[in-house]
């Protein structure tokens, strides 16, 4: 199947909801930065859009948006929240959408469905970096990468006011439903936690106060010590408990 192909495959006029749309915010935490995963568009200009997509006729919100996740990292049940509606009167992605079409030889209708003003649904999720593996919309992608969340790049229609609504929402969250967790692996250290968190939330953290208050909370089991070599200054591993 070539691109033309999948285009209007992929823009079947009688599969999709019209004029709203997913927007998803993949965030990630690796050498103590927090990333998000971003393809750059087959264009030009060096631009970047969020990963997502449209809804179904016969799906639900929530399914499309674990589709979009699953054909973007490989990853099903990943932790995923819904944080914002995204609807401007000037919101138009009209002549973006054009240039890509021209880019790969696709002639369309002047009113295609897929011209017209869209509003999106903003979903944030939280994957654990090391189990991704980052795949391309052959259709829209020259790449698909991780970004530092200080160091974005030139950014599509709205999507750079997307990520930081979907960080300022992550943010709320790290305790009132544990949210952050989600970025670790299934063991990790105090230290480990307290830089997600001072990461997170851009500021840091006093390490006395951190360990109190993550012990306090009572959400925390203590596993063996991490032995680096010296088994006095190992420092203990931890998980989150579970829920019964």
């Amino acid at each position: 199947m070539d691109l033309i192909q999948e285009f209007e495959q992929w823009v079947g006029e009688d599969t999709y909801i019209k004029q709203v749309s997913i927007d998803c915010v993949i965030f990630g935490f690796h050498d103590n930065n927090l990333k998000v995963l971003l393809p750059k568009l087959k264009l030009d200009e060096d631009l970047w859009a969020l990963p997502g997509g449209y809804i179904g006729k016969d799906e639900s919100v929530l399914n499309a948006t674990r589709r979009i996740l699953e054909s973007r990292t490989g990853l099903v049940d990943i932790y995923l929240e819904q944080f914002g509606v995204f609807g401007e009167l000037n919101r138009n992605s009209k002549d973006l959408v054009k240039t890509i079409t021209n880019k790969i030889g696709v002639t369309t209708e002047e009113h295609f469905w897929v011209f017209d003003r869209f509003i999106s649904l903003g979903f944030y999720a939280l994957v654990e970096y090391s189990k991704v593996t980052p795949r391309l919309n052959n259709i829209l992608d020259e790449s698909c990468d991780w970004y530092s969340i200080k160091e974005l790049p030139a950014l599509a229609i709205d999507h750079d006011q997307i990520i930081q609504k979907g960080l300022e929402t992550l943010r709320i969250m790290l305790d009132h439903k544990l949210a952050g967790f989600n970025l670790l692996g299934e063991t990790f250290t105090m230290k480990e936690l307290q830089k997600m968190y001072e990461t997170i939330l851009d500021k840091p953290l006093r390490r006395d106060n951190f360990q109190r208050k993550m012990l306090d909370m009572d959400i925390l089991e203590r596993l063996e010590k991490q032995y680096t070599g010296a088994a006095n200054k190992a420092p203990y591993l931890y998980k989150l408990k579970t829920i019964k």
